[in-house]
């Protein structure tokens, strides 16, 4: 299993790079998007995918299962969410300014 999300973790940083390389301002949100899940992922992988009983620990309990990645995650979750919102709206309001979201128009328009 840990290979299989390793590959995926791979892929979502490959396709986030390469649409942050791009010229929309659109396809770069959706990119930093894709490296926070990559992110995610990763953190919740090297945790260690392993099956264990609920993390509240007992007397009778053999295994447990850590509790500090999935709220590490959360509460990444819930930070790339705020800026995510944030970008969009940095965004709408550059395109309704600017009535482009190409990068190189809005560089070539900051120039003069």
């Amino acid at each position: 299993m840990e290979i299989l999300m390793s590959i995926t973790v791979g892929v979502f940083f490959m396709v986030g790079t390469y649409l942050l390389l791009s010229k929309s301002l659109l396809k770069v949100i959706v990119s930093l998007i894709l490296l926070s899940h990559g992110a995610h992922l990763l953190l919740l992988t090297m945790a260690g995918l392993q099956r264990g009983a609920s993390p509240l620990l007992s007397l009778e309990a053999d295994s447990y299962t850590d509790p500090l990645p999935q709220a590490l995650i959360l509460t990444a979750i819930v930070i790339s969410f705020g800026v995510t919102s944030f970008l969009l709206v940095l965004a709408y309001r550059t395109y309704k300014e600017h009535k482009t979201d190409d990068l190189e128009q809005l560089r070539g328009s900051a120039d003069e």
